[in-house]
């Protein structure tokens, strides 16, 4: 029994009771795994006698084991979809940046050329009234 008690309490320190992952809610939308299947469910405990207790041992030790297999799957998508994300933003920040970039390289031109123009008018202008 005491070596159990060891096991258990070592075990729930080492990963907690709390390693379900339910899908997120933000903005009114939710966000679950892709290919993970079901997020195992917590076991109940019964700690009324020593053989409850010890069932109940062997179903968080399953529990954690298939929980932690979720999580690691829970992991790799969201990094999936969160670099996927993130490359879409990269590439659609540097369109709108290179849109920008142009419109201004435009304008500068233009504001150079017109510019010259009046200083070229000018001193014509002015050479022809005198």
């Amino acid at each position: 029994m005491k070596r159990k008690t060891a096991l258990l309490a070592g075990m729930v320190l080492a990963c907690g009771w709390g390693l379900g992952v339910t899908p997120v809610q933000a903005a009114g939308r939710a966000w679950a795994p892709q290919n993970c299947g079901s997020e195992p469910a917590a076991p109940a405990v019964d700690v009324s006698s020593v053989e409850r207790y010890n069932a109940s041992v062997d179903k968080v030790t399953a529990y954690q084991k298939e929980a932690r297999a979720y999580n690691s799957c829970v992991v790799r998508s969201a990094m999936h979809e969160e670099t996927a994300i993130s490359e879409d933003a990269k590439e659609r920040i540097a369109f709108v940046h290179d849109s920008s970039t142009a419109v201004q390289k435009r304008i500068a031109a233009n504001f150079e050329k017109l510019t010259a123009t009046l200083k070229a008018g000018n001193a014509r202008l002015q050479k022809a009234a005198q």
